[in-house]
């Protein structure tokens, strides 16, 4: 399965340098968008099912459970990190600075310091069942955000672009090269998923 992760991330990457148009007013830095979006997609899914394997966990108090959410978790919050960086790649070219405080911006990165803190408490409390369980209600409280994050741009009417809010905003070839990038990233999440579980299961 990993060879062929790696095939369909080389066969992505190859659409998106080659197959892909360059957009006449962004130039090549819109390029970014493709992971850019398919990487906030599997954040916020991602975060959103360790919110309710969370919820199961504090139901059932099982250990599978948690295992399950902190997965998740995990690798939803290695995308946002992703998200957080590669945001300000494309929009240093296009709005002239790295970060501005709209609200699409602003509340993923509130999410990124809420999960992180989700981390922190995991690490540093001695009594686990407490880490787990107080762990889980902060993942919970962050899954709160999701919907602010998915609303910002039509509610508040930020600067940020609203990607795939029509069909006609993309060409074709632009459409084409997101749904292979959305499917990647998607299977790329999926094997880290996998991963982190077994690891978290057998450690």
């Amino acid at each position: 399965m990993k060879i062929i992760t790696a095939i369909i991330v080389a066969i992505d990457l190859a659409l998106i340098a080659f197959y892909a148009p360059i957009e006449a007013t962004q130039g090549v830095a819109q390029k970014i968008f493709y992971w850019h979006v398919s990487s906030a997609m599997v954040m916020m899914a991602f975060l959103v099912l360790g919110g309710v394997f969370s919820l199961i966990y504090i139901l059932k108090r099982s250990q599978k459970f948690d295992a399950l959410a902190v997965s998740f978790i995990e690798v939803g919050f290695l995308f946002c990190t992703a998200v957080l960086l590669t945001g300000p790649l494309w929009a240093k070219p296009v709005w002239g600075t790295w970060w501005t405080w709209e609200p699409r911006l602003t509340s993923t990165f509130f999410v990124w310091l809420i999960f992180f803190g989700y981390f922190m408490l995991r690490a540093n409390l001695e009594n686990k069942e407490h880490a787990r369980l107080y762990s889980a209600v902060i993942a919970l409280f962050g899954c709160l955000d999701i919907p602010i994050i998915i609303l910002a741009v039509k509610v508040w009417r930020g600067v940020h672009p609203q990607v795939l809010g029509s069909r006609a905003n993309l060409p074709d070839q632009m459409w084409i090269v997101l749904l292979v990038s959305i499917v990647t990233i998607f299977l790329v999440a999926s094997q880290l998923v996998l991963a982190r579980f077994r690891r978290e299961k057998n450690g």
